[in-house]
């Protein structure tokens, strides 16, 4: 057994849901690398990311931190939207360089960039276009590299916002000068880099990924924080998989996230690292329900949860989560651990034996004794989840609160005022009521009062891990 500490590797895809991959029940969309993983090590079926959204998740992972603790407090960001993660503040890949890692990022980042205007220009951040005023010829700054990745290569945002280039090193890898072209399925308006094909975003991911990985030190720890697009929209997939699936294009772009799974674990065998390297699988948050031409093809991208992306219910933030680690984890078991996608960062720290801070990763907490099999303790006392539009949720063992009515997303209704003598929030039995069809708030009044005041306690101060240093 090596003394060296582990490769990491964090492959989390742009809206894949619970019931994506196969593993998870996914039957009319083939997932071979994903379903491998997941029968070499450990399938969690209690994982969520910390909101039903990209942003917000995405700063939670790279820093341990609910999002809803910065300005954001709703929404998500676009691909001019100023950086949201600050650069004094510990992440995921500041702490593992620390320890000696070599960092890349690859992939969707979408936790905010600084554009630099043209002389005398003023930019609305918060605009999704660019309406001519970005100078692209000058570095992006507050992006990966400024926050502990020797290397990236990325997009700004999501694959339907501006602008459609790739960003490598905190430099545009050509200029985005001409209109995008074609505009796909819920494109916004922008610019494009000459040249620019939507689908072979990933197909490119996944080369940069892999050369990273082979031109890494081989007496080196290495950690790939890569984020594929797919499946969210515009839902255009190479040519060699399109009618993968028969779920249509949108189960044809989980084809392609289990494509890249596929060739980030051919390279780690071909460069003989298997045993002593992690890798994980997840999502961001939930899937949408159907393609962007409203057909499900009879799949079920959340399974039997209710809601989806941006809702509070389960739907919107249950994640597939799949983990190997040979030399560390016992194969083909399953955990029902309830996890956080911002646990992450505590895990790391534990592996490396890093310091956390009391201004650190805030809301992390080690999952690694749920890896290691080492005992049945909880992960975490209680997990909070957020919305799109900001509705809190707090989820303690078996019974999940949600302090107002409605979805809190896309789903209908989004929000319910209560009337007179009606509950005025949502209480669920989780074990018993997956679907969460029955609300108890009026029958468990002791349960909505003791959730209720721990839910506000981790609001108001600032932290829900302990204040102590690992």
């Amino acid at each position: 057994m090596s003394n060296r500490y582990p490769n990491i590797v964090y492959i989390m895809a742009d809206d894949m849901g619970y019931g994506d991959v196969g593993c998870y029940g996914a039957t009319k969309i083939p997932t071979p690398n994903m379903d491998k993983l997941a029968g070499e090590g450990i399938r969690f079926t209690d994982a969520h990311s910390s909101s039903a959204v990209c942003t917000p998740s995405r700063y939670s992972v790279l820093t341990g931190r609910y999002c809803w603790r910065t300005s954001r407090k709703s929404g998500v960001g676009g691909g001019f939207s100023l950086p949201l993660i600050d650069p004094a503040r510990m992440t995921v890949a500041s702490m593992l360089r620390s320890k000696g890692y070599a960092t890349a990022a690859v992939g969707k980042w979408h936790v905010g960039l600084e554009w630099q205007p043209k002389d005398g220009e003023r930019i609305e951040w918060e605009n999704w276009a660019d309406e001519g005023h970005v100078d692209y010829t000058k570095p992006v700054i507050g992006g990966p590299n400024d926050l502990g990745f020797d290397y990236s290569f990325c997009i700004a945002g999501s694959l339907d916002m501006p602008p459609y280039c790739f960003i490598e090193n905190g430099k545009t890898v050509g200029i985005p000068s001409e209109e995008k072209n074609p505009y796909n399925a819920q494109q916004k308006k922008g610019f494009m880099t000459s040249g620019w094909k939507d689908e072979e975003v990933d197909v490119n991911f996944a080369q940069k990924a892999v050369e990273f990985m082979e031109n890494c030190d081989p007496d080196k720890p290495f950690f790939l924080y890569l984020t594929p697009s797919a499946p969210h929209r515009p839902c255009v997939a190479p040519d060699f998989l399109k009618g993968k699936s028969h779920a249509g294009p949108r189960g044809d772009m989980v084809c392609l996230v289990d494509w890249v799974v596929g060739q980030i674990t051919e390279t780690l065998e071909r460069l003989d690292i298997v045993d002593n390297t992690l890798i994980i699988i997840t999502s961001d948050n939930g899937a949408r329900p159907s393609d962007v031409d409203g057909n499900t093809y009879g799949h079920k991208s959340c399974g039997d949860l209710r809601g989806y992306k941006a809702d509070i219910w389960d739907g919107g933030h249950r994640e597939p989560f799949i983990v190997r680690w040979p030399e560390k984890i016992t194969s083909g078991f399953v955990s029902g651990n309830t996890i956080c996608l911002a646990d992450f960062m505590a895990t790391c720290a534990e592996i490396v034996d890093a310091k956390l801070l009391h201004n650190s990763a805030e809301d992390s907490f080690s999952f690694l004794p749920a890896l290691l099999g080492e005992n049945d303790k909880p992960t975490r006392d209680s997990i909070i989840h957020h919305s799109v539009d900001g509705m809190f949720s707090i989820r303690k063992g078996s019974w999940k609160l949600i302090e107002a009515l409605g979805s809190g997303g896309f789903s209908q209704p989004r929000r319910i005022d209560p009337k007179p003598g009606e509950p005025k929030g949502q209480l669920y039995h989780m074990d018993d009521d997956l679907q969460e069809s029955e609300n108890l708030w009026d029958k468990k009044p002791e349960i909505v009062e003791e959730l209720t005041r721990l839910l506000d306690k981790q609001k108001t101060q600032g932290r829900s891990r302990d204040k102590y240093t690992l």
